[in-house]
């Protein structure tokens, strides 16, 4: 089954209010660190996050940046408002889809996700647009979620992935490595530390 932008960010739309609920353990327990350890490697002035989300990101944002983060789901970007006013963070928040940014070409010193890739409906397609509004020598940074390299583990993940799909708008199954690798970067990167389905990615333009 597949799902196209509108579905999914009907979906987002609907869970926005509990989402952190829902991720609070897995949160606490494996993605803190992660997020840290991938925010630690931002580089340049200006910083372009993708799926902002509810701002669980938020709290690692370099104090120096100018920062703009953008998400397609008004129920998610309003959640992200109110953390933003909340916890006094220097955002600037847009409501856009990362598979068509508003942005120019060369726009961006570091370009960063966590966990988006998962639900883009055509990932190549946004994956270029971050190659293109990334500046000549600058680096986009993603945390995914992909599918395991363990066949019997990868065979029931593409089994669920269409009851996680129709529920929370995601997919299990994605190759994100390989995504990345087949756009115009000239690096990719994954950190050894990374696990079998939890990827740390940096690519990088000239």
């Amino acid at each position: 089954m597949k799902a196209n932008s509108e579905t999914i960010k009907k979906r987002y739309d609907r869970i926005a209010p509990y989402f952190e609920v829902f991720e609070a353990i897995v949160e606490g327990l494996f993605f803190k660190k992660w997020r840290k350890k991938l925010w630690e490697r931002v580089e340049g002035y200006h910083i372009l996050e993708v799926g902002v989300g509810t701002g669980k990101n938020f709290a690692y944002y370099p104090g120096y940046a100018r920062i703009t983060a953008i998400d397609f789901s008004p129920g998610m970007l309003q959640q992200a408002a109110i953390q933003k006013e909340r916890k006094k963070v220097v955002v600037d928040l847009e409501l856009m889809d990362v598979q068509s940014l508003y942005f120019a070409d060369n726009s961006f010193d570091t370009v960063i996700a966590t966990f988006v890739f998962c639900s883009v409906p055509m990932p190549l397609k946004g994956l270029k647009e971050l190659h293109r509004v990334c500046k000549p020598g600058g680096q986009v940074l993603l945390l995914e979620h992909v599918l395991s390299s363990k066949p019997p583990i990868a065979w029931l993940m593409k089994r669920l992935n269409p009851l996680v799909l129709r529920l929370f708008g995601a997919n299990i199954d994605r190759n994100t490595v390989k995504n990345v690798k087949a756009c115009p970067f000239v690096s990719v990167r994954v950190d050894e530390e990374s696990g079998d389905m939890l990827k740390l990615i940096e690519a990088r333009k000239w």
